[in-house]
């Protein structure tokens, strides 16, 4: 017959169990910190800029996927040269379009964070629309509006998978 006495390096004993840890406090450096990100403008602009900074890679490698109409007409060098253009444009393009998104959708998620003083995927929700119907505001008010609902179901979805709301 087995005996009943378990491994003692497997069950935890009585003052284990009860044990808590203690409570450390955030230093000053940390909460300057926290300060500085919670302020919506810090947040917005690095949002911004690391928005701009993924663009620019993007359109890097997006541009050097373009191949010219007429590349059997073209040396070797002016296929080279025509391929630093596009990339250039593209990154160019495509960092100003990340850029404004990163800003405008960490702006908009900040401010409505702020004002329902709730971190909730409401939040994201409005930031997704707003972003959405700013980004495809120029082709008309549906435009607008299928951006609307059309980022905001992506920034939830993406929410979702990222598991970042309880």
């Amino acid at each position: 017959m087995a005996d009943s006495v378990s491994d003692p390096k497997e069950a935890p004993n009585e003052a284990e169990k009860t044990a808590v840890e203690p409570i450390r406090m955030p230093t000053m450096e940390e909460i300057r910190g926290q300060d500085i990100w919670n302020n919506c403008a810090v947040r917005s602009v690095v949002s911004g800029v690391m928005g701009g900074g993924l663009g620019l890679f993007m359109g890097l490698f997006l541009g050097a996927l373009d191949n010219p109409l007429m590349q059997e007409e073209m040396s070797a060098k002016q296929q080279f040269i025509y391929t630093a253009k596009q990339m250039g444009r593209r990154s160019w393009g495509s960092a100003k379009a990340f850029a404004i998104m990163g800003l405008t959708f960490s702006a908009a998620e900040c401010i409505v964070e702020k004002a329902r003083a709730k971190h909730d995927m409401t939040n994201t929700f409005v930031a997704g629309c707003v972003t959405g119907g700013a980004m495809s505001a120029r082709g008309g008010p549906k435009a607008a509006c299928v951006g609307c609902a059309g980022f905001a179901t992506f920034s939830v979805l993406i929410e979702k998978f990222l598991d970042r709301h309880t």
